[in-house]
């Protein structure tokens, strides 16, 4: 389980069930097509001009190679004249309103964000890069669990039956964060389908775990049984994804249909396993469920940085640290049963 990839899939049908539609009232906004066409054909935004702008669509340099034009640490993320454009008449937009007392609008579609060296979203950002952290201890610790303090079997194995399944729901999981860290840094059609993709088959993987663990499966041929229609499900439709279409409707069911599934195989085990870590699991999934009301209540950022959805990744940090505990404790626990029937 992923309890923000959950809290997607939650915050998902909770949007549609009460029809939320986020309006983008900005790129509307008269003032703000004005500021971005003068500033598309200048190259300037009052006194601030922008060296993308001596960019032909092509991206070929007109005055000079293109090291001489803009720094590296900027090209990689792909800001443009146009993007330029909108950011800078963006800023200068929300001014004029905070002058005439007025709040906040979203702006083709996402709040107004203040970028820190380049970066779009930088709370999320860095809330995203401690919960690759939090995964990396969590699966650290628990590697170092199995193999060096509880018990192993005679080949140097460990007793406890799910530890591969864990150790790639670990590495999906960092693997999704990091995704997740370089699109709220910067939104492009590339990183958007990678941070799609690793989230799905994140989903995707753990709606297997979930069923594997709670109907206790330790047969392989079983496990392959079971898992085999879901690897190939996810698989087609991360290709259909990106080779295909982004379909964000289609994504949206799949996501939503997977999500809420194995939410419910945790909850229903957690009322009826008598696992002595079963608290840490009931707490996962209500907190999860109760972060939820950060992407319910949205609000625009605070002083532009931390609007909501970036509080939200901020509680699935604390979260994640007591999953990765809970999963310790089951590691402990199978162990130790198995220990006492081989005795």
């Amino acid at each position: 389980m992923m309890i923000d990839r959950y809290s997607i899939a939650l915050f998902l049908v909770l949007s549609f069930l009460v029809g939320v539609l986020d309006a983008s009232a900005g790129d509307s906004d008269l003032r703000y097509r004005a500021c971005v066409a003068q500033c598309e054909k200048t190259g300037c935004v009052g006194e601030r001009c922008f060296p993308h702008c001596k960019f032909p669509s092509d991206r070929v340099a007109i005055e000079g190679p293109w090291y001489m034009q803009e720094p590296l640490y900027l090209k990689w993320k792909q800001w443009d004249c146009h993007s330029d454009c909108r950011y800078n008449c963006m800023i200068d937009r929300e001014k004029e309103r905070e002058a005439l007392g007025d709040g906040p609008v979203k702006y083709h579609g996402k709040w107004p964000f203040r970028r820190v060296f380049g970066i779009q979203e930088p709370a999320s950002v860095a809330f995203s890069a401690l919960n690759l952290a939090m995964h990396f201890h969590g699966w650290l610790s628990f590697f170092i669990l199995l193999y060096y303090n509880l018990p192993l079997k005679q080949d140097k194995k460990a007793y406890y039956e799910f530890a591969s399944l864990w150790h790639i729901y670990g590495l999906l999981s960092m693997n999704s964060w990091f995704w997740s860290a370089v699109f709220h840094s910067r939104d492009v059609d590339l990183t958007e389908k990678l941070d799609y993709s690793s989230a799905v088959a994140l989903l995707g993987y753990s709606l297997i775990l979930a069923i594997l663990r709670s109907f206790n499966v330790r047969d392989e041929a079983a496990r392959v049984m079971v898992a085999a229609p879901f690897l190939a499900f996810v698989t087609t439709h991360i290709l259909y994804l990106n080779f295909y279409t982004l379909d964000y409707g289609w994504n949206m069911k799949v996501c939503v249909v997977m999500g809420v599934a194995q939410l419910l195989i945790w909850t229903i085990w957690a009322g009826m396993t008598r696992h002595p870590s079963r608290w840490k699991l009931w707490v996962v999934v209500i907190g999860g469920s109760l972060a939820m009301l950060l992407e319910i209540y949205d609000f625009p950022p605070y002083q532009g940085f931390f609007d909501a959805h970036a509080l939200w990744h901020a509680t699935t940090i604390p979260l994640t640290c007591l999953w990765w505990s809970f999963i310790r404790d089951d590691a402990k626990f199978r162990t130790s049963n198995l220990l006492k029937k081989a005795k």
